[in-house]
């Protein structure tokens, strides 16, 4: 059982307030400030967040998330990170067992699945298009997770998925419910963020109806158009770490015929690693590895830049 140690101290008053001043003063278009994208997921951004948001962060937010291979980049990302530079296991440290840690981010893995409908694959958000809504319920409500303020869910393939039909709603039926103002008795001591995500890219396959690119753009809109944040993997997937260029039809592994080849290998191979990119960590057993799916490095290291720019955002850094 785990304690619960999550409240509204003075130090969480004023976080919120100066997130409501934040928000308040944006000028781009409202919502483009909470996607996670290849924009933001970069160690400079990283490395602007001010220390007293991660430090924030660390002491107050509790993770669920449930995926199945492609959503390893973001755990292997953060396990890596935190072993990067000096100091970043101070900054940046995370646990992933469940067992809260003073001074590091509680982050549970795998943590919903089990808390399925009888005889429902809850795995991840592609098994089955609805399974992730009951099975959140199931786990919101159990006393055991009286401390979970986000929950975040991962795709295998989006490819033909109905996000217009079953995640979008899915999504806000539980923001509705459990989130800031929710219906369900639980949002009035600890309420919870959800953070969206997009799918992983297919090689050559990207664009047309219910395919990656087409679906992040509804998943992104919806986040737009309602200021809800969103890890946009499509995005970071399909953007290389060198320049930005965007190329339509990348690999989830960073492969395109468009560069000729793959362009995060070619990054990585170009420039030091332990200064211009980490090694990630599988969480589970702590060797080291790339992530399910991925023969480099950069793309697990931008997932967790990203991830870490969504809780800081969250926690009313303006983004600047």
């Amino acid at each position: 059982m785990k304690s619960f140690r999550f409240g509204l101290t003075v130090t969480a008053i004023c976080f919120l307030i100066l997130a409501a001043v934040s928000c308040s003063g944006l000028s781009e278009k409202p919502g483009t400030a909470f996607i996670a994208d290849y924009s933001v997921a970069k160690e400079s951004t990283l490395r602007n967040i001010p220390r007293s948001y991660i430090d924030f962060v660390r002491e107050h937010y509790h993770i669920a998330y449930q995926h199945t291979s492609h959503g390893t980049h973001i755990t292997y990302g953060l396990n890596g990170l935190q072993r990067y530079k000096d100091g970043d296991e101070a900054l940046f440290g995370v646990t992933f067992n469940g067992v809260p840690v003073s001074g590091k981010l509680d982050f549970e893995d795998y943590a919903l699945g089990s808390y399925h409908a009888d005889g429902v694959d809850a795995s991840d958000l592609s098994r089955n298009e609805t399974a992730f809504i009951q099975a959140t319920r199931n786990f919101l409500d159990a006393p055991e997770n009286s401390d979970i303020n986000v929950v975040m869910w991962s795709w295998c393939s989006i490819f033909e998925h109905n996000v217009r039909g079953n995640y979008l709603p899915g999504m806000q039926a539980l923001i509705n419910e459990y989130g800031a103002g929710g219906s369900k008795p639980r949002a009035s001591i600890t309420p919870v963020t959800f953070i969206f995500m997009t799918g992983h890219a297919q090689e050559g396959n990207n664009i047309g109806e219910g395919r990656p690119k087409n679906q992040a753009d509804i998943i992104r809109d919806f986040c737009e158009d309602n200021n809800y944040y969103c890890l946009d993997y499509f995005s970071i997937e399909s953007h290389d770490y060198a320049d930005d260029t965007y190329y339509s039809d990348c690999s989830d592994d960073s492969n395109s015929s468009l560069y000729g080849g793959n362009y995060n290998s070619g990054f990585q191979s170009a420039h030091a690693e332990g200064e211009d990119w980490f090694i990630n960590y599988n969480p589970v057993n702590d060797e080291s590895g790339y992530g399910a799916h991925l023969t480099q490095h950069i793309t697990a290291n931008r997932k967790a830049y990203a991830f870490w720019w969504i809780l800081a955002r969250n926690a009313g850094w303006n983004g600047l």
